[in-house]
């Protein structure tokens, strides 16, 4: 009998113990989880309705490239920015999609490039890149985020 007594005071003490351990915190138990996540990708890509059906991730995003790009291509086909700077043949365009959907498009142009003029260019960019297809924003973790890609735009083609 005595040893049942001790070994009820060994169990008890002994369940005691796991009583005692720490419980991480939320604050704690959030900031793995954040550490955790890879920010520089995204779960879903931005779409367009032309590419939804496409079940294959990389295949959807490969679309949504081809069809921005000729989307842009299209827009800026005027002799405009050809007229102004004939020896401009493609231009880097820096898309941003914000999670409302909303598109902004901003030129990129070589540090030392002083050629051209970029207000001139980025006023044309602004009126005529207007009135897209409704643009799906990227997803992470199932919340639209903010996403931006630089995409080579040809101008003219010869």
């Amino acid at each position: 009998m005595k040893h049942y007594y001790l070994f009820l005071l060994i169990t008890l003490f002994s369940s005691c113990q796991y009583l005692k351990k720490q419980v991480p915190s939320e604050k704690e138990l959030l900031q793995k989880e954040l550490k955790g996540i890879n920010w520089k990708e995204v779960d879903e890509y931005p779409s367009v309705s032309d590419c939804e059906n496409i079940d294959n991730k990389e295949q959807r995003h490969q679309c949504f490239f081809a069809v921005l790009t000729q989307l842009i291509q299209q827009k800026l086909s005027s002799d405009t920015l050809s007229v102004l700077y004939p020896k401009l043949d493609t231009i880097e365009v820096k898309v941003t999609i914000f999670p409302n959907a909303t598109m902004h498009f901003e030129p990129q142009f070589p540090k030392d490039s002083v050629a051209y003029d970029r207000i001139k260019i980025d006023s044309i960019l602004k009126a005529r890149l207007v009135d897209f297809p409704k643009v799906n924003p990227a997803i992470k973790r199932g919340v639209p985020v903010k996403t931006q890609f630089i995409l080579p735009v040809i101008i003219k083609a010869e």
